[in-house]
């Protein structure tokens, strides 16, 4: 079910209640709840399905407000059921690195952990939700600081591939580089037509 508001309250902890987002911790599992890729073979998610799920989280998780934790080994898929006391821990399954998918989502969190360390604007206070869709099931946020820095989230939460949808109110004109596909593109006036497969999101950074 797409709930917007729930989601917005996950992405700006504030209308949580919190502060400042330096006192949140974010996280898709940790120790008191099943991994993710636990919990999406339980919904009957498996295979490319469930790492495009992953990487959608990953997104997530890596453009929200508050600093991010990873459990162990869920930056490459560990899919192991937690352990049920502290006494009888479980290995991390190292070898999941040598499958492709696996490799691949990896990958994909080391290039996200990057964004967010050298982009300042997944480092401040802001963050503008300035397009919601229900019926398409889009969600669109913008992350920036005062000096300039600015990243755009674009997420399809839904079932179905979206070509040639528009986005209006974008920040701004000019180039922007897509971060998931490493591609430029020219946004002009305030708004963007854009082709954006299901559960996937696409990341604009200001050049």
């Amino acid at each position: 079910m797409f709930e917007p508001e729930k989601l917005k309250e996950v992405l700006d902890p504030r209308r949580q209640g919190y502060e400042r987002t330096i006192n949140v911790i974010n996280y898709l599992a940790t120790h008191d709840r099943e991994r993710v890729f636990r919990e999406l073979g339980d919904r009957g998610i498996f295979d490319e399905n469930a790492f495009k799920r992953a990487k959608l989280g990953a997104v997530l998780l890596m453009t929200a407000m508050g600093t991010p934790m990873l459990w162990m080994g869920e930056e490459f898929g560990e899919h192991k059921r937690k352990s049920e006391t502290v006494t009888q821990p479980k290995k991390i399954a190292w070898s999941l690195l040598e499958r492709d998918l696996n490799r691949d989502l990896f990958e994909y969190y080391k290039k996200f952990i990057a964004l967010r360390q050298q982009n300042p604007a997944l480092q401040s206070d802001n963050i503008d939700f300035f397009h919601e869709n229900r019926d398409t099931k889009v969600l669109a946020y913008v992350r920036w600081n005062e000096e300039g820095s600015r990243v755009v989230v674009v997420v399809n939460f839904s079932e179905q591939n979206l070509s040639g949808y528009g986005i209006p109110h974008f920040p701004c004109a000019g180039r922007w580089h897509e971060w998931t596909g490493n591609y430029d593109v020219e946004v002009e006036e305030d708004s963007i037509v854009i082709d954006i497969e299901p559960n996937h999101a696409k990341v604009f950074v200001w050049q």
